[in-house]
């Protein structure tokens, strides 16, 4: 399995250069227009390049951007399974209209068997959640719900153990955090790429937006950063302090796969810490607000209340879920309004309980705690959100438009 994975990378590689349309392929072979991190210098408008009908690729499928996206979260086992229905129907009788389906998860999976003969097939890290993923998305068509595929990026112990040159080695063996979770490494191009693919097939099966999540370097890296074995790739002769080499490399990454996927015609999102937003940048993991915003189409904070400590005064921010997203909704407005082309803001909001905090920490969150956080982003000028429950229980008779 190694070795036929190892092998398969390699081809992966080479065969994202023969997938992708011409000039975007010429693009790529030129590293020299790469090395410079200067994105929009190349020979080839990408504005242009994204709006020919000559580059311009057509899944098939017909999907309209909503009004406002207001979208919930789908893991793989939902949408390959009986729950799906019951989902559809869900965003068909109210007013949510979006999905995000995990298409890469958080180990490193495909969610779906590519077929046989396609790039992806060959890596041999498809799972049967979703048996048939297109016939998934032309439901959603036919419903008219808005189709997201979340890709986990730099989370993936699946790529790690395989190529641990692509990742973080301690001692031995492959770093794991404390959960056993492993982390390749985003200085590395080559791991750029393998996510920019599967992205690229997202796209090709008909979704609209590719959503990166786990953009970022692990929790806590600032404190093992010289202890690991790891590459700095072409970010070794860097002149910049170690902080703003990890800023430069996810920002890089960013703005590298949303110039590979401008010929798809799809939108990109990022995933993005909250407690970014209230920092010049987050030391260890790499996330600075503003550089992930200026080359995104969307920028979806992960704004739970259960996360935060006492942030913007609030000694127990799960107890008041109205006044933490309101607070931090003026400290990231303020952030956006200094950018040229700022993204449309999406925050992930919570629709689950937090009793893990501990009695007295946490409330029971339902229907009034979901529209309180709805009603804060909306009384602050943002109309989009995506509602975040692992399992996939939403909160029953939500009025997602107060």
């Amino acid at each position: 399995m190694k070795k036929k994975l190892s092998i398969a990378i390699s081809s992966l590689l080479l065969g994202t250069l023969l997938a992708t349309p011409a000039s975007a392929a010429e693009e790529e072979s030129q590293p020299s227009d790469f090395a410079t991190r200067t994105y929009h210098a190349a020979a080839i408008n990408p504005e242009v390049l994204a709006s020919s009908k000559l580059f311009a690729f057509d899944s098939g499928l017909a999907f309209d951007y909503p009004d406002a996206v207001r979208g919930i979260f789908v893991t793989a086992h939902s949408a390959g399974g009986a729950r799906f229905d019951q989902l559809v129907d869900l965003v068909d009788t109210t007013d949510l209209n979006a999905m995000v389906i995990d298409i890469k998860e958080d180990f490193g999976h495909l969610t779906y068997e590519p077929k046989e003969g396609t790039p992806l097939a060959s890596l041999g890290i498809g799972e049967p959640y979703i048996k048939e993923p297109r016939a998934v998305l032309e439901r959603l068509e036919e419903k008219k719900i808005y189709p997201i595929a979340r890709v986990v990026v730099f989370k993936d112990s699946v790529l790690a153990n395989e190529r641990p040159e692509w990742s973080f080695v301690d001692g031995n063996a492959v770093w794991k955090n404390g959960r056993g979770e492993s982390f390749v490494n985003p200085f590395l191009k080559e791991v750029w790429d393998y996510n920019v693919q599967i992205a690229i097939e997202a796209a090709k099966l008909g979704f609209k937006e590719v959503q990166f999540d786990y953009v970022r370097f692990p929790e806590g890296f600032e404190h093992r950063a010289d202890t690991l074995q790891y590459s700095m790739g072409e970010y070794a002769e860097s002149d910049l302090d170690p902080v703003q080499r990890r800023v430069e490399a996810v920002t890089d990454f960013v703005a590298y796969a949303r110039e590979q996927l401008e010929p798809y015609g799809v939108e990109v999102s990022v995933d993005i810490f909250g407690y970014s937003a209230t920092l010049p940048e987050a030391p260890g993991i790499g996330q600075n607000f503003s550089k992930i915003s200026e080359n995104v189409d969307v920028i979806s904070s992960m704004i739970y209340p259960s996360h935060w400590t006492s942030y913007f005064g609030i000694a127990k921010p799960d107890l008041e879920p109205y006044k933490l997203v309101a607070e931090y909704a003026k400290v990231e407005n303020k952030k956006l309004a200094a950018l040229k082309n700022p993204p449309v803001s999406r925050p992930w909001l919570q629709d689950f309980t937090a009793s893990y905090l501990g009695a007295g920490n946490y409330k029971r969150y339902g229907k009034a705690e979901v529209e309180a956080q709805i009603k804060a982003l909306n009384e602050n000028g943002i109309q989009e959100f995506l509602l975040w429950n692992a399992g996939n229980t939403y909160s029953k008779g939500v009025d997602y438009t107060p």
